[in-house]
């Protein structure tokens, strides 16, 4: 995102121009329909809810009430809409759709589906996931703050590509919070690449944390090599988009969990002290210091420490 407004605003302008054009807004008919783009909303609020009123389409839809008046006039005048008194008060009145104005709308959401359908087909999941989760975004980010969007947890198993971005994710972000060098990437690199090629689904398993369909943490457990008895839990990471929501804890729970119902007997991990953060959720869920030295590691002068608690 640019850090000059005047860009950002640029860049803004420039995407409504193309995604306006994309999905056909600006011809005369929205969707090969005899509705304009404002039209087609209002229709679309009078077949989703029940006892609308002119005042309650303004506030929703944010219309001038004169050019919805207009509209709504139009709709009864092609006997698409009907208005009634309100039976809680007579001073309002109730908008409903007529049989026509009902098949009208259907038509219009058909045609609205297959067009969507038909922009996306061509995509790959991987596209359609990327789309999706940009969309979640946008929407979340630019809703009023009276109003905000509940966000979307989820934590689920890996798939392809998953155990890249955690990679370049720990990279990335133990450079800019710690200053850690590509000793550090490389390490992780490793040991994604051994539980990868050597994974075995009944004694491991790589969570993978997601907020409204967009990565933000990670996690695996993996069989310790001394002791096939033990654990490992291993790069456990929250982004900083996630961080608050409790998805630590979440992570940390998933693994002991699945390593109980394994039948491992105890879990070992292994952090430096200056990962405060990541010791405390470790306290929390019960692990113990077991021992620490100091090493010289990423480029810096760390204290490794050993946790291990009983399953």
């Amino acid at each position: 995102m640019p850090n000059d407004p005047g860009l950002a605003i640029e860049a803004i302008r420039r995407f409504n121009r193309f995604y306006t054009r994309r999905i056909g807004v600006l011809h005369e008919g929205l969707l090969a329909s005899p509705f304009t783009l404002a039209q087609a909303r209002v229709l679309f609020e009078l077949a989703t809810q029940t006892a609308l009123t002119p005042g309650r389409l303004v506030e929703i839809l944010e219309l001038d009430p004169g050019y919805l008046s207009r509209i709504l006039q139009g709709f009864i005048d092609r006997r698409l809409i009907t208005r009634r008194k309100s039976p809680e008060d007579g001073r309002r009145a109730q908008l409903s759709l007529t049989l026509r104005g009902r098949k009208a709308f259907d038509e219009m959401d058909r045609r609205s589906h297959k067009a969507t359908g038909a922009m996306i087909s061509p995509l790959s999941t991987w596209q359609r996931e990327r789309i999706l989760g940009a969309m979640r975004t946008l929407e979340r980010t630019l809703s009023p703050a009276a109003a905000p969007c509940r966000p979307e947890l989820a934590i689920r198993t890996h798939r392809i590509g998953d155990a890249g971005w955690a990679i370049e994710q720990h990279g990335r972000l133990y450079a800019q919070e710690f200053g850690w060098n590509g000793e550090f990437e490389a390490l992780v690199a490793t040991l994604f690449a051994r539980f990868i090629t050597q994974y075995d689904p009944q004694s491991e398993r790589f969570w993978v944390a997601e907020l409204d369909g967009e990565r933000v943490g990670c996690v695996f457990v993996a069989r310790n090599e001394q002791d096939p008895d033990t654990a490992q839990l291993r790069c456990l990471l929250v982004h900083p988009n996630g961080r608050g929501l409790g998805l630590g804890q979440r992570l940390i729970a998933e693994c002991l969990a699945f390593a109980k119902s394994a039948g491992y007997r105890r879990m070992l991990l292994w952090t430096n002290d200056v990962l405060i953060a990541a010791r405390r959720l470790y306290e929390a869920a019960g692990f113990i210091l077991l021992e620490q030295s100091r090493h010289r590691s990423f480029g810096h002068e760390l204290v490794g420490q050993t946790w291990a608690r009983e399953l």
